[in-house]
């Protein structure tokens, strides 16, 4: 279909044009989609591949989709706050110092509560899907210092998997930057998002961790951030980062 103007008219999925209302994430649309509860130009549609253009007027239980502005943060989160928007235990969290014009934003992943570093905070759902999406492996680099001397035995341990859990096997690559006293300076990254993940790892070796950052998320980086601070991140810092995303999920197809 063309307009008077001879330009085609840019269609998506529906479930992608109702992720990126920030309604929800594609999986999650796909249900309302299948609950026939979504309808465009007044018709339930069920099809999970139907297209759509801006033309059309989508609802979700009767609500009009509106357009929304995507945003997204780097923050320094500083140890001794969880990455929640809540906490039923009553500890504080980082919505109690984060300002308020970026409080409605949701974290992509989590540190814990002694960790420091970098988070990505967003209201873009489908975004948060696809960088915390297991299969897609996104790297994460971490400084850590742990107690006692590691060695390059060590490092293999890591990379060939450690069981942290029942069935829960955890990788990570690791280099040793430096020794500080009786600690080790490690760089490790992680493409898997399990709880606690180096803590256990390292526990598990007999090297405790004594401190924890993230410095790097994606090609997204802490550079420029002091603790609890933020900047909004530019366009061109997120497109490089769907960029990324895009060729690790053509890996992942590959790989399936």
């Amino acid at each position: 279909m063309f307009n008077p103007k001879n330009k085609k008219i840019e269609k998506v999925r529906l479930n992608k044009f109702i992720a990126s209302s920030g309604l929800c994430s594609r999986r999650k649309a796909d249900e309302l989609i299948e609950q026939g509860v979504v309808k465009v130009n007044g018709v339930v549609v069920q099809e999970l591949g139907f297209s759509v253009s801006a033309k059309d007027k989508v609802t979700v239980n009767g609500q009009p989709l509106k357009k929304k502005t995507f945003v997204y943060i780097k923050y320094y989160k500083p140890a001794g706050y969880i990455t929640t928007m809540s906490d039923e235990k009553g500890r504080k969290t980082i919505y109690d110092i984060l300002p308020d014009e970026v409080k409605d934003l949701k974290p992509v992943g989590r540190l814990d509560k002694d960790s420091t570093g970098l988070l990505i905070l967003t209201n873009d759902g489908d975004f948060i899907n696809k960088m915390t999406h297991p299969s897609i492996k996104i790297p994460k680099v971490y400084r850590v210092c742990a107690q006692g001397k590691m060695n390059m035995n060590h490092l293999l341990q890591l990379a060939k998997g450690i069981e942290i859990e029942k069935g829960k096997i955890a990788y990570a690559d690791a280099a040793i930057l430096d020794y500080e006293d009786k600690n080790t300076v490690l760089q490790i990254i992680l493409y898997q998002g399990m709880n606690r993940q180096i803590r256990k790892m390292l526990d598990s070796l007999g090297f405790p961790v004594v401190s924890l950052k993230r410095i790097s998320h994606g090609t997204i980086n802490i550079q420029g951030l002091k603790k609890g601070q933020f900047k909004y991140l530019k366009p061109r810092e997120i497109n490089d980062l769907l960029k990324q995303i895009k060729k690790l999920e053509k890996n992942a197809s590959k790989e399936a």
